[in-house]
Formats: C-alpha cells, sequence, structure tokens
C-alpha cells in the first residue's frame, strides 16, 4: 500500500486522475450505506470526481491519450433518485440546496456540477468528461446571471446507451429536443441509460426536474425565489423551484410566475405567484414546484402542493436535475 501511495502521489497528473477516480467510485457506496448518515463522504467523493473531470480537460494536451475524455458516447443524464440519495446521505434527496461543500457566490452551480460529475463517474468510471448541471441562476461565479442553455457546450449528446439526444443547441431548446432518439424523447433517461418513468420496471410519478429555466433555455425569473437562492437553500419557504418535465405529464397545470406557456387540459394551481400555466411537456420548463425543502414523492398525488409539503418533489419528484457533458 505504501508502495502504491508513493506512486500516486509523485508520477504526472494522469496518475492523479486515476487515485482521485478510484476514491469517488468508493465513496458514495458508503455515504448510501450509511443510511442518512453525514453527507460528507459524498461531499469528498464529488471533489475528487468534480477534479478529475477538471484536471483531465485542462492537461489533456500533456497528459497523453489516456487521460482524454471517452470516445464513449455518453454526454446526458437526468439524475436518478437512487444516486441522488446515495450521495445526499437522505431518502429524501439534496431538496434544493446542491452546493455540495460549495460556498459564496455561484456555491449552487459549481455544487450541482459537482454531483453530475460524481454520478456520471460512478456509472463511467474514468470519463474524465467536464459536466455541466443544466441549472439557470440570478447569479453565478461573476454575480452575472446565467442560462441553463449556455453551460452545456454545443453538442451533440447522448445518454449511457449511446443513444441521441440532441444534436445542438438549436434542437435541444425545443420544447422536447428535436431529433432525439424516440426511445428517449419523452422519456429521458437517468445515469444508467435507463428511461426514467419506470426506472425499476413500474411507471412512477417522478417528472418534476429542477432547472429554473423558461422555455428557450434561459433564466425563468430575476427572484432567486424561482432557483432557491440559485441553488443554496433547502429551506421550504425559500421559494417555488421552477422546473421542467422529464416526461409529458398532462392533466395538471401550474407554473406560476413569469414566462408560462399554454396548457391543454390543465387543471390550475402549480405553486408559486403569477397563476399562468406552462406546458406540462416542456423537458426545461413546466411548472414551480411547492418549495425548497427535500422530498421524495414518486406515488402519483397530483400538482405540486398534493401531498402536503414544501418541497422540491411534492408535486411528482425529487429534486432531480439534468447532467450535460461539454464532450460527447
Amino acid at each position: 500500500m505504501q508502495r502504491v501511495a508513493l506512486v500516486c502521489s509523485t508520477v504526472s497528473a494522469l496518475f492523479a486522475l486515476a487515485c482521485g477516480s478510484q476514491a469517488s467510485d468508493a465513496t458514495p457506496d458508503g455515504a448510501a450505506s450509511g443510511g442518512g448518515g453525514s453527507a460528507q463522504p459524498a461531499d469528498t467523493a464529488g471533489a475528487n470526481a468534480a477534479t478529475a473531470g477538471e484536471t483531465s480537460s485542462a492537461g489533456s494536451d500533456t497528459a497523453g491519450t489516456d487521460s482524454m475524455p471517452s470516445s464513449e458516447n455518453f454526454s446526458f443524464f437526468l439524475t436518478s433518485l437512487k444516486a441522488m440519495t446515495e450521495l445526499s446521505g437522505s431518502s429524501d434527496g439534496f431538496g434544493g440546496d446542491l452546493s455540495f461543500g460549495e460556498t459564496g457566490t455561484g456555491a449552487g452551480l459549481r455544487g450541482a456540477d459537482k454531483i453530475c460529475a460524481a454520478i456520471a463517474e460512478k456509472s463511467m468510471p474514468g470519463n474524465a468528461k467536464t459536466w455541466r448541471a443544466f441549472l439557470s441562476a440570478t447569479q453565478g461565479d461573476d454575480g452575472q446571471p446565467v442560462n441553463a442553455i449556455d453551460r452545456v457546450g454545443t453538442g451533440p449528446w447522448y445518454d449511457r446507451t449511446g443513444r441521441l439526444l440532441a444534436q445542438n443547441v438549436t434542437d435541444l431548446a425545443g420544447e422536447r429536443p428535436v431529433g432525439a432518439d424516440m426511445a428517449i424523447i419523452n422519456d429521458l433517461p437517468n445515469e444508467d441509460g435507463v428511461p426514467n418513468h419506470a426506472p425499476s420496471g413500474s411507471e412512477v410519478d417522478n417528472h418534476d426536474v429542477l432547472t429554473g429555466t423558461n422555455e428557450q433555455g434561459q433564466l425563468f425569473s430575476t427572484d432567486p425565489g424561482f432557483t432557491c437562492n440559485d441553488w443554496t437553500s433547502s429551506v421550504d419557504l425559500t421559494g417555488t423551484p421552477h422546473c421542467g418535465h422529464s416526461w409529458p405529464r398532462m392533466g395538471f397545470g401550474g407554473g406560476g410566475g413569469p414566462g408560462g406557456g399554454g396548457m391543454m387540459g390543465g387543471f390550475g394551481g402549480g405553486g408559486g405567484p403569477g397563476g399562468m400555466m406552462g406546458s406540462g411537456t416542456n423537458w426545461m420548463s413546466a411548472l414551480n414546484e411547492a418549495g425548497c425543502a427535500p422530498g421524495a414523492f414518486i406515488i402519483e398525488k397530483g400538482p405540486p402542493g398534493a401531498n402536503g409539503t414544501k418541497s422540491v418533489g411534492d408535486g411528482g419528484g425529487y429534486g432531480g436535475i439534468y447532467c450535460f457533458a461539454l464532450s460527447p
């Protein structure tokens, strides 16, 4: 063991990446087995995975071909309930606080990127890609508004099994991604490439996905209540985070606040001021959830508020996020 440690501490950035990947693979499992204990091991795993991705991207010209991003097509997923509960150390997930150990302005976005990197690393160890969460915020690292559509590269994007999601940003910005493989276009897959509506074989109500984003992929509102204080708050009454639908969910309206579009067959409601109904089929922008508290509700109840909580999952979800790699 001392010999391995010496090698890992003295060789090039390539072996540093390999050691970091091993740590990030092991830690989330440990966090899950702790059954709701401290999230510190998960933070470490996320940091290792994120650092691995950044190190590989920055040093790809000098570290050799083994440190280049994987040539296997894998550049999109929706974080599964299993992954989010493992990393958070809670059966309710993270809620609206995705900072994952990060602090300061932009912490929520940086932390969410780490979450994406940690989950991608567990699915494809050593993928060495730079991952970004599809989230908008009123303030990024530079204090300026951030549009989710500007964070995720230029495409193309593929799921874990190599199925196309979208060729470019224009196609990505459709109500459902234009040109997506028909097997996933109306049921966006998780990190294992499994369509998320029925990840274990039976359909569950898990359509609401945190985005803070309007139907053009841009910031939904300058009011930070629609992003849970830029993804740093899990306090229930902090706000009503804006969500997209990973699979079309018609029947219950919602989406109060600015930017809502028409929705046929809606029954109103939907959490948040404004009373405008969003599109139940839009993967980026559909409605506002009931609050920013952690909460996982996957049994059909109805629109946000039906479960009686002020949580990110009250209307059918668990606070999942979309993740994109900057290389295919």
